[in-house]
């Protein structure tokens, strides 16, 4: 008997590095999922200490174990939520004609915005990047640090100016939110505005 592998709408490389804002990294893939998107997702180390820090979330240690766990908290299908460790060099992430055509790196550090901008490659977060910008896919990065240093400024425009989406982690208030998840949605809405993946986390202004 054969089996069909679930199809999916569309494929989004998420990758979390170390700065603040692991709440909306959650949020975002669980929308993704529930969107039916296939999900390739990428942590750093300092990712999983942010994690563990902001949401008390404590991540297994195995990348397979990882997969298994966040299948199950958002209640993915199998395969939609795909793993890949720091250094998988012949993920699908790291190869131009495998990867997804879009990433959104949320939350983002300036350390990885920078390696980014500069082409480092020296971990799968920055390749995978570096692969997104050289087939001129989609790149979204969120951060959260403020203030910014001049030498964030220039790595932003840098950025800005090879067409990747520059969107801070910084809330509006014209939704009336209620709690600190209205926030994070926000957030997360605009992000899936900008991937044109349909979102009723909060309405555009004035609807």
């Amino acid at each position: 008997m054969s089996h069909t592998a679930p199809a999916f709408d569309q494929s989004v490389t998420l990758a979390f590095t170390g700065a603040s804002g692991a709440p909306y990294g959650l949020r975002l893939l669980q929308q993704l999922v529930a969107a039916n998107c296939q999900v390739l997702v990428l942590f750093s180390d300092a990712a999983k200490i942010v994690l563990a820090t902001e949401v008390d979330l404590e991540l297994p240690e195995s990348i397979d174990e990882i997969q298994d766990f966040l299948t199950a908290r958002f209640n993915a299908k199998p395969e939609q939520i795909k793993l890949h460790g720091k250094l998988d060099w012949f993920s699908a992430p790291a190869s131009g004609s495998s990867a997804p055509k879009k990433m959104v790196i949320c939350p983002c550090s300036m350390g990885t915005l920078s390696s980014i901008r500069h082409g480092a490659s020296n971990n799968l977060i920055e390749r995978a990047a570096d692969v997104i910008l050289k087939e001129r896919g989609q790149l979204i990065i969120a951060w959260r640090e403020s203030p910014l240093s001049t030498i964030h400024l220039e790595n932003m425009l840098g950025l800005s100016q090879m067409g990747v989406t520059l969107m801070p982690l910084a809330p509006g208030f014209y939704h009336q939110p209620k709690d600190i998840n209205d926030l994070i949605d926000f957030m997360v809405a605009r992000v899936l505005d900008h991937l044109k993946i349909e979102q009723s986390l909060v309405l555009p202004w004035m609807k």
